[in-house]
């Protein structure tokens, strides 16, 4: 076994998931995280993943996320590959003591893979 190369692997996927894994928990009711939008308020209106939070990295502190159960796992996303939203929001949450994945590919994956917005705000837990 390349032991470097199972390292990086191993740890590439402690932290980042994807749209298919996210929505086949979503889907069966078998997903035990909070799945965060980390975009604009705005952008959250415009369409979001069924079941997301609203909550912009910007306005991550602890007083933002005191509600948030920290045993939980938080899965952040923005728009795409080319958005960093969802990976400042994780290094947020990571320095409040978070247990956090970035969804890699965002919104524009999700949409590629089939996967379906909703246009109402929620804004809670």
């Amino acid at each position: 076994m390349n032991q470097e190369a199972y390292r990086h692997f191993a740890n590439k996927l402690a932290f980042e998931t994807d749209p298919a894994d996210v929505r086949m928990e979503l889907e069966s009711g078998a997903a035990d995280f909070l799945l965060l939008d980390a975009r604009s308020r705005e952008a959250f209106a415009s369409g979001h993943i069924d079941g997301a939070i609203s909550l912009p990295y910007r306005e991550i502190t602890a007083e933002s996320t005191a509600a948030f159960d920290k045993s939980r796992l938080i899965v952040t996303y923005c728009w795409s590959p080319a958005c960093n939203a969802a990976a400042k929001a994780g290094l947020c949450l990571s320095e409040l003591g978070f247990q956090v994945k970035e969804m890699f590919g965002g919104v524009e994956y999700w949409k590629k893979e089939g996967g379906q917005l909703r246009k109402h705000e929620k804004t809670s837990p």
